[in-house]
């Protein structure tokens, strides 16, 4: 499905064979606090064993037998757990844009304590921390370059970092996710992946009754569910509408060739369809 000029991203490949252990790896701004409530809500739900991986050692407390949940919030999983016979990956990527756009707003308002990375101070900030001194931005062209140049950069490497080609990983874009409405797409993953012992039927019904378009799609529904920073559309290519025109030249400047290799955007002259910031001002 193309949108505004972009593909969403496409890595064809053979499917994965049946595994026991479901990994989920997700970066920031696509997904995570989604993809977390779903997957601990399997868990709870089925009484499967939740952890996350972010070291070899931790790979120890995986049971030898029956299904378990193990989780990267960076995708950056170790080396022996992508290596494990028995692991089959579930990996979601988003549209880079809308990541800068969705993690700028977050970054404003988020809680200190949600993220290490906003609240530590940095000599070269004059001791201010992340959010400080993105909010002493106040045009907001130069706050989506400084965004740029920091955390999602960190993020951007993240997902180039991946390896696309991993035979036993499900390739998922956030942009087809969030339009799941029959939860086809989720159900698919979990029939490919067939872990023993996973009950499908109640693991689709756990995803729909934790995402916006389902159990969450009205507002006083999400009270105590999804904090609020974390809540906003959802829907893809918000960057045409929202990103004006010498940013996003200034983006394709220093992303152009990552957008092509993520399979985001076939276009080099996408911004155009940007509008400047003079237009919006008007």
């Amino acid at each position: 499905m193309s949108i505004a000029g972009t593909t969403r991203p496409r890595h064809d490949k053979a499917p994965v064979t049946p595994g026991r252990i479901i990994c989920v790896g997700t970066h920031h701004k696509t997904g995570t606090v989604w993809m977390r409530k779903v997957f601990r809500g399997i868990a709870n739900d089925q009484d499967i064993p939740f952890m996350q991986v972010n070291r070899a050692k931790r790979m120890a407390d995986i049971p030898k037998a029956g299904p378990c949940i193990c989780v990267n919030w960076h995708s950056a999983f170790p080396p022996e757990m992508l290596a494990h016979p028995e692991a089959r990956f579930i990996h979601i990527i988003r549209d880079p844009r809308d990541v800068l756009l969705s993690g700028l707003r977050y970054h404003r308002v988020a809680g200190l304590g949600n993220e290490k990375f906003l609240r530590e101070k940095r000599k070269e900030w004059n001791g201010l921390n992340y959010q400080e001194r993105l909010n002493t931005i106040t045009d907001e062209g130069d706050a989506m370059l400084f965004e740029m140049a920091h955390k999602h950069d960190d993020t951007m490497q993240e997902m180039l970092k991946w390896d696309y080609s991993h035979p036993n990983s499900i390739e998922i874009a956030y942009e087809d996710l969030i339009e799941d409405e029959d939860c086809s797409m989720f159900r698919k993953a979990l029939e490919d992946i067939a872990a023993p012992g996973i009950d499908i039927d109640r693991a689709v019904q756990t995803y729909w009754d934790r995402s916006l378009f389902g159990g969450l799609a009205k507002k006083e529904d999400r009270a105590g569910a999804v904090p609020a920073a974390h809540v906003a559309s959802g829907k893809p290519a918000q960057w045409v509408k929202q990103l004006p025109r010498e940013i996003a030249e200034e983006y394709e400047a220093r992303y152009g060739k990552d957008l092509a290799a993520l399979k985001y955007e076939v276009n080099p002259d996408w911004a155009a369809q940007c509008t400047p910031l003079a237009g919006k001002a008007a």
